[in-house]
């Protein structure tokens, strides 16, 4: 049974407590990322087992339909679009899910907060070439002193979506004394009036009130694109906007025009459209954004986690006892 576990860019994998479970097992990882049906067909054909990291690679039924050998389709934390499962069922490949947390993400969520209000990584930035107190973010189009940072308490916070992750978000924003303000879905507003948050109003008001906003949808046919440029127009000068949820919940390019236009006058930003993104990419040339390789869940104890849960799913399903079957139709598919 060959088993593949792709994209692990920082070779991390093989040295997790968790790797020992598979050690009886032959497993190939692979470090680097290649993409398109063609160049992963041929990396892909002689696996047994796919052992995916999140959304990294995506299996799509052209790529699904080359590999003859595929029983299984292993994911890290929770199945999404990006695995074709009807393509998979048909084909009478199995496909696992595992858990997830929110604590990573909602801490490196926080960490951008932080770090944006401050201007840290601008300040680190020049200097280690020598600049003291500096931050840059002297355009005529910022406002007055914007270098310098402002605190977060007595701040207004917006969370769009209180679920699992927002929920944390909102929390830490609480304990820094700032007003938190809560949209999303009639369900979601519930259950933050419930936990004694403030409602926005509407989603124009979040978008006019907050200084920090912070996105936490899950990405959907309906929630793609649902951040646009007219809503970003609507934001303070001085604020800044969070994703670390996915790239797609803002419209193409609104996020870039936005940042250029100087509403809102910062971001913080973890996930791209499309990822890794290459050193030109053009967010990564703006000084008022703040970008990290998406790294919500990447940390020991997430890992320890997903590929726990993963390898566990690997193994039950050699053994003929599979777990967390996302599509048990396909187990009785004859091949």
């Amino acid at each position: 049974m060959n088993i593949v576990i792709l994209d692990d860019y920082q070779d991390a994998v093989r040295k997790l407590a968790c790797a020992a479970r598979l050690e009886a097992y032959p497993a190939k990882v692979y470090t680097n990322t290649v993409k398109g049906a063609g160049q992963l067909s041929v990396r892909l054909k002689d696996a047994d087992v796919i052992v995916l990291i999140r959304e990294r690679t995506h299996l799509t039924r052209q790529l699904i339909e080359k590999l003859p050998r595929l029983k299984l389709v292993v994911q890290t934390g929770r199945i999404g679009s990006h695995v074709d499962v009807a393509a998979c069922t048909e084909r009478g490949i199995a496909v696992a899910e595992g858990t997830g947390s929110p604590v990573a993400p909602a801490e490196l969520t926080w960490a951008l907060v932080m770090a944006a209000m401050r201007r840290i990584p601008q300040y680190v930035s020049h200097l280690k070439h020598g600049a003291w107190q500096q931050s840059g973010l002297k355009s005529a189009s910022m406002p007055p002193n914007f270098g310098l940072g402002t605190v977060l308490k007595g701040k207004t916070l917006g969370i769009w979506s209180y679920g699992k992750t927002g929920q944390l978000v909102a929390g830490y924003g609480r304990a820094f004394g700032m007003r938190v303000i809560i949209w999303g879905s009639p369900a979601s507003r519930e259950r933050a009036q419930a936990d004694g948050f403030e409602l926005a109003p509407s989603k124009t008001e979040l978008f006019k009130q907050c200084d920090v906003l912070s996105l936490h949808l899950r990405l959907s046919e309906e929630t793609t694109g649902i951040v646009t440029l007219e809503d970003m127009s609507r934001m303070k000068p001085t604020a800044l906007l969070v994703n670390t949820s996915r790239a797609e919940l803002i419209e193409s390019e609104a996020l870039l025009a936005a940042l250029n236009r100087g509403r809102p006058g910062m971001a913080a930003i973890d996930v791209f459209e499309s990822e890794p993104i290459l050193q030109g990419h053009a967010l990564l040339r703006l000084e008022n954004c703040i970008c990290t390789p998406h790294i919500g869940y990447v940390e020991q104890d997430s890992y320890e986690m997903y590929f726990g849960a993963a390898f566990d799913n690997v193994i039950n399903f050699i053994k003929g006892t599979p777990t967390n079957i996302v599509n048990p139709g396909a187990l009785q598919v004859r091949r």
